[in-house]
């Protein structure tokens, strides 16, 4: 009796799902009666479509996955540590030299630009660009020289790579010019400090102790006198300690003439 009883609560839970189910329906057929095809059509085209986007969408991310592992891996490598043998407890790659690290982080990054599309693509050639300084420098100088055309991030970068180049090969004055171009930019890739930095370091060079002295006093005396939204003083970064560091070296007088860096919260004042 109760496995009837069950039984027939059953079906009459199913009939009451096909009286919804039909109603539903046939309410929808009622309302587009005559143009039943053309709809059918638009709402399988509609399915089909959020279908191939979900698809897309779904591979799209799943490649940039794979793209976002294998630049992780190329730099890996080119951050990897310099060992003629391998160190106790290292999971990662080791090299004996700078010259192989920079090389095979070359070809991984090249690898990266040539089997995924933007944005790693151009992130992986701005890399490939820096090692090549390493392993082949003229051809690195020119492949920052062409990244440096655009008017993206990585622009931006292979810029500060480029002016740093031409610093280390004692041609401060495109050093300099490049510097000042990237003081321009607004776009927040390359700390300002670090440009100013690099700059004052060309100036001084060039003989304009002057103006280099001058940036640099301004640049640390702003960061001193920073204060967040609550009111209070902002801790320095270590570009700025090094600012003031070189500030003391090129003129102790100026150096004097700073306030003081503020004392991280909670610290004793001695």
């Amino acid at each position: 009796m109760a496995t009837t009883t069950k039984k027939r609560a059953q079906q009459l839970k199913h009939d009451k799902f096909r009286d919804t189910t039909l109603g539903a329906a046939g309410r929808i057929q009622h309302r587009f009666e005559g143009r039943g095809r053309t709809v059918l059509y638009a709402l399988g085209g509609a399915v089909a479509l959020v279908a191939l986007l979900l698809a897309y969408g779904w591979w799209r991310e799943r490649r940039a996955d794979a793209a976002r592992l294998a630049l992780g891996k190329a730099i890996e490598i080119a951050e990897a540590p310099l060992s003629p043998t391998p160190l106790p407890d290292q999971t990662g790659p080791t090299f004996p030299n700078e010259q192989e690290r920079a090389r095979k982080a070359v070809e991984a990054f090249q690898k990266v630009q040539s089997d995924h599309g933007s944005p790693y693509s151009e992130i992986a050639r701005y890399f490939a660009a820096a090692n090549l300084l390493t392993v082949d420098r003229p051809r690195g100088l020119s492949e920052l020289e062409a990244l440096t055309k655009g008017g993206d991030e990585v622009a931006v970068r292979a810029r500060f790579a480029l002016a740093q180049a031409r610093e280390a090969d004692a041609q401060y004055d495109q050093a300099a010019a490049l510097y000042r171009e990237l003081l321009n930019d607004k776009s927040g890739a390359v700390s300002p400090n670090s440009v100013k930095l690099r700059l004052a370091t060309v100036l001084e060079k060039q003989g304009k102790k002057d103006e280099a002295v001058n940036l640099l006093f301004e640049m640390v005396k702003a960061a001193r006198e920073a204060k967040g939204k609550d009111g209070k003083p902002l801790q320095v970064s270590t570009v700025v300690r090094s600012a003031a560091d070189k500030l003391q070296e090129f003129s102790p007088e100026r150096y004097a003439q700073l306030p003081a860096e503020p004392q991280p919260a909670g610290s004793l004042p001695f």
